[in-house]
């Protein structure tokens, strides 16, 4: 039987080639409740052919996963997502999108290894989904901002009660972005990369 990992993989581009003027490499990751668009955001924002690991979810997920908002969905992430992007000819970011479902939440330690921070992206139709997640990344102490994915018909709120929805301090980072588009989920990742910068700041002077 073919995968459809193997599919994905196979066969080595020469344009997916690190650059040669690369120096220096920045590991994220991606994480949010389960079909927030974790998959879609790393496939359009990669410009080398994405690594991803889905399945067909099949009748005896139903049981285990809440599809609630997310009923149309019949593909699921059982390991990780991965993608490369370079922010100029010296910066590149490694881009690992995580699963979504809490039995595969194991598989986060090894994934957030060496990541500098994270994007949690959330839709609003969901909000509680991304509540746990949230909750582990200010456990581990992991720098994250977070980006509303503008789902269609998906209703929409002010900054101010997403903060509050969220539990979320003034200090972290809060844009909407749309997971299909390559620059809209760019911003997302330079948002992130500005935010860890401002954290560095201090430190530095010392």
């Amino acid at each position: 039987m073919v995968s459809r990992t193997s599919e994905t993989v196979a066969g080595p581009r020469t344009e997916d080639a690190l650059p040669s003027s690369a120096t220096s490499a920045v590991k994220i990751v991606i994480v949010g409740g389960f079909g927030v668009g974790k998959t879609t955001l790393v496939r359009s924002v990669s410009e080398i052919r994405p690594l991803t690991t889905e399945e067909t979810m099949t009748q005896a997920s139903v049981s285990v996963d809440d599809l609630a908002g997310v009923e149309r969905k019949n593909m699921t992430t059982v390991a990780m997502d991965f993608g490369r992007i370079s922010l100029n000819d010296e910066l590149v970011l490694y881009v690992f999108g995580t699963p979504g479902q809490q039995r595969f939440w194991f598989l986060w330690n090894g994934l957030f290894e060496g990541a500098l921070g994270a994007v949690v992206l959330v839709d609003t139709r969901r909000l509680e989904a991304s509540f746990d997640v949230l909750g582990r990344l200010e456990e581990s102490q992991t720098p994250f901002v977070v980006a509303v994915n503008a789902f269609d018909e998906a209703p929409s709120y002010s900054d101010d009660e997403l903060r509050e929805a969220l539990d979320l301090t003034n200090d972290v980072p809060l844009l909407v972005c749309d997971a299909r588009s390559r620059e809209s989920s760019k911003d997302v990742l330079l948002a992130l990369m500005r935010y860890l910068y401002s954290l560095a700041k201090p430190s530095e002077a010392m």
